[in-house]
């Protein structure tokens, strides 16, 4: 018998229906050893070497592998293609003591028939160089959070954490928010020409110069000098000044790697990170099609963009058969990553086999891996096609009075769609041309000015989030969706109404003090060199005593300094309040609790009275009209508007009520996304929310 390991049971169910009789294919269910939760398990006196326990909850696993081991002529250590995989393989030789015993490492990038057959005829051994980066990573973050959160709790509040990673993270969340808070809108205004040819065709243009000076972005500030100039603009005599053409050829994205996935899955369906991941790794380790397992995509972590010379020519062939000629490519068009820490012997994520078509499977898979592996599927297919190609035509207008208006028009024209016709995903305008000639006068029917407000930045979502973690090499493909999931268990972060994150009252205090405190856990550069430091550790270039030793020393003199310097009192004040406990007559106190502020006796918890703090809004609750509009969490998390005399009044609303009143039906207006909407279901009013700011 051959003993195949690896670490999930559905990869094992799948590689099982593969494999001969004489194998047997079993799962350590994810790591078997880790530093333990008790104690620092790091002996730093002693070169850092960290003191592995078997988790509780691999143990019987273990007994039972140890058993199978015995008997096996063969053992492969069958775990996953990156660090944590060869760490666990690496684990897997210390515990069945497989030192001196012959066992073989195969590695495979997807889970079909092929490429299990192909790792079986060529075997390996351990790299500990990966190794030794993970163990590395792992020190890292276990020195820093068993050091650093102690510290948090003492200063701040028992049962926060700081990490290596999460807290730039955190950092990039809550200066985004700063900016948003001190932003000061400005208004501005741009204007359009409407014209009308012999034809009798409309052609909106927007105003983009005067007097061959361009208007300056965004637009024009002075609401009189619009006036002006749409008067002038009116009393002129206009006329198709050029009108440029050019064909544009738009080349397709390249095929998704872990981060572009997670972002592109959050653009399109709106799947958090983490749930792109789940639903992508079931797809990597097997769906029963028909009455066959397989793995339908490669490994779903990666920075690779690389596609191997099979996948390219199966991508070919199936465009061959399935679309006319005018869309294969003469040469395969090959895609290269811009990171320098990039392993490009991993390749990128794409369908084990391009003829899996999704409507061929769709009936196979779940509604969310559906839309998953068609997204797949269909950006594999679309880098292999040829290039979209669109007209662009640009009209300018002339408008002369007492002053030359150059107003401008943008057409596109689809000529021929190319790989769009699989990946119809990228946001391109599409417009019919409009018959007009060079010098042909037009007439000018209206001058239409448009009010705006400059926005502030937008908070992080998880697609901009992860492409940020990716620009500043925070992280790696392994860790972006554990990021965010970590900065929302913390209650460091929530999500609002557009799933966006924003920090909370905790989350403020912890990056401020790290930030002041510890700059460099939270300085992007330092934690992008900390990466770089471990991918040459990964390839045998550096010492990973000597990057964890250069780090560690600095920080704990560091942190043994701040708990002296800094207190309790001047971080997260207790304040007192002109107010007793209605139960024991002590004073009220405002404290720090994880969800923010709270009010309390001073002797709680001995006193068990507490009452949360609510922001109120300067808005009159529209139900009772005697209590004020305040912003409230429900237990997930998420914001909710309703009375402060509740639960007397019953108001409560998912959206804001405005000062405004309905002018159809006279009910309140609610403030949405993007508009103003009565909150009367049967009234159909609503506006734009620019006009209401």
């Amino acid at each position: 018998m051959n003993l195949v390991i690896v670490e999930s049971p559905t990869k094992a169910k799948t590689i099982t229906s593969f494999l001969k009789n004489d194998f047997k294919v079993v799962a350590t269910y994810g790591h078997i050893r880790d530093l333990p939760k008790s104690k620092l398990g790091v002996d730093i006196k002693n070169n850092f070497t960290p003191s592995y326990i078997i988790l509780r909850k691999a143990r019987k696993i273990i007994n039972e592998i140890k058993k199978l081991s015995k008997k096996a002529k063969e053992i492969y250590l069958a775990t996953d293609p990156d660090r944590e995989g060869e760490a666990i393989a690496y684990h897997l030789i210390e515990v069945l003591d497989l030192k001196d015993k012959p066992y073989k490492r195969i590695v495979f990038h997807e889970i079909t028939p092929s490429a299990i057959s192909e790792a079986l005829k060529n075997p390996s051994k351990i790299n500990l160089n990966l190794v030794n980066a993970q163990q590395a990573r792992r020190i890292l973050d276990r020195l820093v959070g068993y050091e650093l959160s102690p510290f948090l709790w003492k200063k701040i509040l028992k049962g926060l954490s700081a990490g290596r990673v999460q807290s730039p993270a955190l950092r990039l969340i809550v200066e985004r928010e700063k900016e948003r808070i001190n932003f000061k809108p400005e208004k501005y205004f741009k204007i359009f020409g409407i014209f009308l040819n012999s034809a009798e065709t409309l052609i909106e243009a927007e105003l983009i110069k005067i007097n061959e000076k361009p208007i300056e972005k965004p637009g024009i500030k002075d609401e009189q000098k619009v006036e002006e100039i749409k008067n002038d603009i009116l009393k002129g005599q206009a006329k198709v000044l050029e009108i440029k053409k050019e064909i544009i050829k738009k080349s397709p994205p390249p095929p998704f790697t872990t981060s572009t996935l997670q972002q592109t899955a959050y653009q399109i369906f709106k799947f958090p990170a983490q749930k792109t991941m789940v639903i992508a790794q079931s797809l990597y380790e097997g769906k029963k099609i028909g009455d066959k397992l397989t793995g339908l995509i490669t490994y779903m972590r990666t920075d690779s963009v690389n596609l191997s010379p099979l996948a390219i020519s199966l991508a070919k062939k199936f465009i061959e058969e399935n679309f006319s000629k005018e869309y294969v490519l003469e040469k395969p068009r090959l895609f290269k990553s811009q990171s320098k820490l990039t392993q490009e012997a991993h390749e990128a994520i794409r369908p084990t086999d391009p003829f899996n078509t999704p409507e061929k499977i769709k009936k196979y898979l779940l509604k969310d891996e559906f839309k998953l592996y068609s997204l797949i599927w269909q950006r594999f297919l679309a880098t292999q096609m040829k290039e979209s190609v669109f007209q662009k035509e640009t009209i300018y207008i002339e408008d002369i009075s007492e002053n030359k208006y150059i107003f401008k028009k943008s057409l596109n024209q689809l000529v021929f769609d190319g790989f769009l016709k699989v990946y119809p995903y990228l946001e391109i305008k599409k417009e019919e041309p409009i018959n007009l000639s060079e010098k042909e006068d037009l007439q000018i029917k209206e001058v239409k000015i448009t009010t705006h407000f400059t926005q502030p930045p937008p908070r992080y979502n998880d697609a901009s989030l992860v492409k940020t973690l990716e620009k500043y090499g925070i992280g790696r493909p392994s860790t972006y969706a554990p990021i965010i999931s970590i900065l929302l268990e913390r209650g460091y972060v929530l999500r609002d109404e557009n799933k966006a994150f924003y920090p909370t009252e905790i989350g403020f205090i912890v990056n401020d003090l790290l930030v002041n405190h510890f700059p460099e856990i939270v300085d992007y550069q330092f934690t992008s060199q900390m990466e770089e430091n471990l991918d040459l550790i990964a390839r045998g270039k550096k010492s990973w005593q000597e990057v964890i030793k250069n780090f560690y020393f600095p920080f704990k003199n560091h942190l043994l300094k701040k708990e002296e310097e800094l207190k309790k009192e001047e971080i997260a004040p207790i304040i007192y309040l002109n107010e007793n406990c209605p139960l024991c007559g002590q004073k009220l106190v405002s404290r720090l609790g994880k969800f923010g502020r709270f009010i309390s006796c001073e002797n709680w918890p001995k006193c068990p009275y507490t009452k949360i703090i609510n922001q109120e809004l300067d808005v009159e609750c529209p139900l009772c009209q005697k209590g004020k509009v305040v912003v409230k969490k429900n237990k997930k998390g998420k914001t909710f508007y309703a009375c402060s005399r509740w639960p007397e009044c019953q108001f409560i609303s998912k959206y804001p009520p405005t000062k405004e009143k309905c002018p159809l039906c006279n009910s309140y207006l609610l403030e949405m996304k993007t508009k103003i909407k009565c909150s009367n279901k049967n009234c159909s009013f609503e506006k734009p929310k620019e006009e209401n700011l």
